[in-house]
C-alpha cells in the first residue's frame, strides 16, 4: 500500500507545484513624495461617486419607463 501511495505522490506533485514564482508587492515605509491638495480629492471622489452612483440613479429616474410593457 506505501508503494501505491509513494507512485500516486510522485505523479501529482510536479502538477501541484505552482509553474511561476510567487510574485510580492513592493511596500514601501516611506511618506509620499507629493501630498495630494484639495482640489484634487474633491475631483477624485466626484468623478468616484458620479460613476459608482450615475447608472443606478438614472435606472431608479426612469424605473416607470421600464414598467411599461410594450
Amino acid at each position: 500500500m506505501p508503494a501505491i501511495l509513494r507512485t500516486i505522490a510522485r505523479r501529482a506533485a510536479p502538477a501541484l507545484r505552482s509553474p511561476f514564482p510567487v510574485l510580492r508587492a513592493n511596500m514601501y515605509s516611506k511618506p509620499p513624495k507629493e501630498n495630494i491638495g484639495v482640489v484634487e480629492t474633491t475631483i477624485g471622489m466626484g468623478v468616484f461617486s458620479l460613476t459608482i452612483l450615475g447608472p443606478s440613479g438614472w435606472i431608479l429616474a426612469h424605473l416607470e419607463d421600464y414598467k411599461k410593457k410594450e
